[in-house]
């Protein structure tokens, strides 16, 4: 697979491709994504977990930001708790593969003199009303923001001047974030970033993901919880708002290669899929039954997260 391919499969949006086909003729570039440490590691974070090893096989650089105080500023928990939390995100992403990269704590450079200036430079440019409205798909209770939430967009700007890095990969959630990056740095004397925007995958119900609602699956999942809550999960026959084609388009194919659906030659026999495409076809059809979908996908999942559980222990 070529570097363009790598780089743009399964995201939802790239600012701009133009940019992004320059900056990958070069021979250094650098990509960072950021994470707020804010409680288990799922397959909503895997979705950029999987577009950074896309990226780092396209030959950049990759830095992840474990962005404990913009938890904190987010209202996540304590600096305490989220300084905790940034550990064991890190061993998950570890565990995910995403090694030989720059790991980076947000308090080790968001503290100091040279990346505060810059911040309250910005503060003097972008508006109260726009930096509000950069939170509203990624902020907590923003019926009533706090000042630290309005501060929370200019640092994840600045962030990208502090980490010298040419393009940004977020959730689609941080789009408005990253205009605002791309708009205001040159302001600060830097380059506007590319940014490569991944979906926001729904939860096994459907619906949105949400930790409260216990709707998604962690990488440090037990075995038999996987298989239970893929043959609970949600599985229309379309292929719209459908969470376990989800999973098999952006996580089992993309790290995995294939699918391997066993069952008894009276329901049609084993079946072996190379491509998404393949399989989506063949389940639109009617050939492969949701119940066979849901555990074929358990057990590839199963397989694809062993090694997080085998390296946190």
């Amino acid at each position: 697979m070529d570097a363009y391919t790598l780089a743009t499969r399964n995201t939802v949006e790239v600012v701009t491709d133009d940019e992004l086909r320059a900056l990958l003729d070069q021979p250094r570039k650098r990509v960072y994504a950021g994470y707020e440490p804010s409680g288990e590691v799922h397959l909503g974070h895997m979705v950029t977990v999987n577009k950074l090893i896309d990226l780092q096989q396209a030959g950049f650089e990759v830095v992840v930001l474990l962005a404990d105080l913009h938890a904190f500023l987010n209202r996540k928990g304590t600096m305490a708790e989220v300084r905790e939390l940034a550990e064991y995100n890190r061993r998950c992403f570890e565990g995910l593969g995403l090694t030989n990269v720059d790991y980076v704590l947000g308090t080790e450079v968001q503290l100091e003199r040279d990346y505060m200036l810059p911040v309250l430079q910005a503060s003097q440019s972008v508006t109260l009303a726009r930096a509000r409205r950069s939170m509203d798909e990624v902020g907590r209770a923003m019926e009533n923001p706090t000042v630290s939430q309005m501060v929370y967009p200019l640092m994840q700007m600045v962030d990208i001047m502090a980490l010298g890095v040419d393009a940004a990969v977020g959730g689609i959630d941080q789009r408005k974030i990253h205009m605002l990056a791309r708009e205001y740095l040159p302001e600060l004397g830097y380059r506007a970033p590319v940014c490569l925007h991944t979906p926001i995958l729904n939860g096994l119900d459907g619906k949105k993901m949400s930790s409260s609602s216990g709707n998604y699956i962690s990488v440090a999942e037990r075995e038999e919880s996987i298989r239970k809550k893929l043959q609970k999960a949600f599985c229309p026959t379309g292929i719209e708002e459908n969470p376990v084609l989800g999973i098999l388009q952006h996580h089992i194919f993309p790290r995995q290669g294939q699918l391997e659906i066993r069952r008894p030659e009276k329901f049609g026999g084993d079946r072996a899929f190379e491509t998404y495409e393949s399989l989506e076809a063949a389940y639109t059809a009617g050939e492969v039954h949701p119940a066979d979908l849901k555990k074929a996908a358990g057990e590839a999942m199963i397989e694809l997260l062993r090694p997080v559980r085998e390296y946190l222990g």
